[in-house]
């Protein structure tokens, strides 16, 4: 791969790393309720689960998604299905101070294996091993999954940095209940555009 191969796929994992989508609104409302300390499991999860998932597709997972349409399709009905679940959940959490002990931000685990179900980290995927990794050798999909790793962590951080930030407007119950439900809703738009392309 040369540089300005890397380069280009630096400036694609950075701005797909960087927007809006279901991690990203997922880790703002925990940056939110729970605090940046507690949140960073759940930002580990996601880049070194995305890193991860890179690495398989590029190494074949692709094929069965070629192989097998159905299977993508039916990827899209449990993701969304999945997604729906987590924004009510985000809608209906308690502020940390009344929910006590039951109150938690999702796991490092929780969210690795989310990007598995996640229709973002999917296109993410499936685009960077095809447009960069035409021939899927085991080096170009090393570079890939590396590249991802040094610009995603940092990327999807600043997601929860933004939430630990509007937790000083959200003092009030009321105030965090409302931004829970809109977070809900965004992260339900999010996936809007990925599960219903062609």
């Amino acid at each position: 791969m040369t540089i300005d191969q890397i380069i280009a796929l630096a400036a694609f994992a950075l701005v797909t790393s960087i927007t809006p989508g279901p991690n990203n609104l997922m880790l703002m409302a925990s940056g939110a309720n729970y605090g940046f300390h507690r949140t960073i499991p759940h930002m580990l999860g996601i880049g070194l689960g995305f890193v991860f998932m890179v690495m398989l597709v590029g190494l074949g997972v692709i094929q069965v998604f070629d192989a097998y349409p159905l299977a993508y399709t039916l990827l899209k009905i449990v993701s969304m299905a999945y997604l729906l679940y987590l924004a009510w959940k985000i809608a209906t959490s308690s502020p940390p101070s009344e929910a006590g002990e039951t109150g938690r931000p999702i796991t490092f685990l929780q969210a690795a294996l989310f990007q598995w179900i996640n229709p973002k980290a999917w296109a993410m995927a499936l685009t960077a091993i095809s447009v960069y990794t035409p021939s899927q050798t085991l080096s170009s999909v090393l570079v890939v999954a590396a590249v991802f790793g040094m610009i995603n962590l940092p990327a999807v951080g600043s997601w929860a940095i933004l939430g630990l930030q509007m937790r000083r407007l959200l003092t009030k119950p009321t105030r965090l209940r409302n931004f829970n439900i809109a977070m809900a809703l965004l992260l339900i738009l999010s996936a809007y555009p990925v599960l219903f392309s062609s």
